[in-house]
């Protein structure tokens, strides 16, 4: 059995019979988790183990572990900070902050990958501005050669602790001011600006392999009248061929409000395969599931194939041992640097 192109997610912290039986249906290539699946590290190895031994090839197991605002999994992992606080430590001290990302992106592969749990969303590519509610702090920087320069020493440490990264969310989320969870955003800006500002990290991450992207839910109104996760243009033309992509592209969740322009889940999901992505997600909608497991029967794509097997994480080291690891301590040291910093920063402004 081969991975399917649908990644679901979990009621609880225990897999039910009829999940069991949904993640076998052959469409099936993959698991997202989230706070409400997670009690501790233990039970959280439990799950992932029963979910990977579900199939051969194992189901990819995913979560989104940015770190600040969006941690799924806390008590029993160290706490990460958020990325914007990487970039506020860039503009006094550069190479600490680039070594502090590559330690922390280290820490959170290792840790994910001490229970089982493949990757993470992450990291985000945005850039920050005062404009989006749901990006913020989740991203470096407002200057897109600071954001590449972070993510890719982020990336650098999730490969050595044995896990691939996602970058998210192409081609860039943080100049809309709408949330795509409850909100169509509209970006008004023409593709030399893009080209020129946002899909700069991004043209960075994939000259320096990243192995996945994530598509933003927003329409480029002066580029293609779809949502980038459903543009054939913006997969296509522009990712696939002229930045010369080769690694995973994963739609955000189908079941956002922004993704309901393409109609039911089954045409949500047609939709976004034709455009070009290899795995589509729906979270947080059962029936909506069954409407995409019903529609992909039939579905066979052996090159999206090929690409996701490249996402299974590496490696499976002791919570415990992790502890003991003279890279763990300097993990620490750079997170209470930028605690320090952090602080110091506030009392100076």
């Amino acid at each position: 059995m081969t991975h399917g192109p649908l990644m679901l997610d979990l009621e609880s912290t225990i897999l039910t019979a009829e999940e069991r039986e949904r993640l076998l249906h052959p469409a099936v290539g993959g698991v997202i988790l989230f706070t409400r699946n997670y009690e501790s590290p233990r039970q959280l190895e439990t799950l992932v183990t029963e979910i990977h031994q579900l199939r051969s090839p194992a189901l990819l197991v995913a979560v989104d572990q940015e770190g600040g605002r969006v941690q799924r999994f806390r008590e029993g992992f160290t706490e990460l900070p958020s990325a914007s606080t990487l970039g506020t430590l860039y503009r006094q001290h550069p190479q600490q902050a680039l070594d502090a990302a590559r330690h922390l992106g280290w820490l959170m592969a290792t840790e994910l990958r001490a229970t089982g749990v493949d990757f993470s969303f992450a990291p985000v590519l945005d850039l920050q501005t005062d404009i989006s509610r749901v990006i913020g702090d989740r991203a470096f920087s407002s200057a897109p050669t600071i954001v590449g320069k972070l993510a890719f020493q982020w990336a650098r440490g999730a490969r050595e602790g044995g896990m691939p990264s996602v970058g998210k969310h192409y081609p860039g989320h943080g100049c809309v001011e709408a949330d795509s969870h409850v909100d169509l955003p509209v970006d008004e800006r023409h593709f030399s600006e893009l080209w020129d500002s946002d899909l700069l990290p991004f043209r960075h991450m994939i000259a320096n392999g990243i192995e996945a992207l994530m598509p933003a839910h927003v329409i480029y109104a002066n580029v293609d009248d779809k949502p980038a996760g459903y543009s054939q243009y913006w997969i296509q033309e522009v990712l696939r061929q002229r930045m010369a992509f080769q690694g995973v592209v994963f739609s955000d969740d189908l079941s956002m409000a922004a993704a309901g322009t393409a109609g039911t889940y089954a045409e949500r999901a047609a939709q976004a395969l034709d455009a070009g992505c290899d795995m589509i997600l729906v979270c947080n909608n059962p029936q909506g599931a069954e409407q995409v497991l019903a529609s992909l029967n039939d579905y066979c794509e052996p090159v999206s194939q090929a690409r996701m097997a490249r996402m299974h994480g590496k490696g499976h080291p002791d919570m415990a041992e992790i502890r003991e690891d003279p890279r763990w301590r300097q993990a620490m040291d750079y997170l209470n640097l930028l605690e320090a910093h952090d602080s110091l920063d506030l009392e100076l402004e």
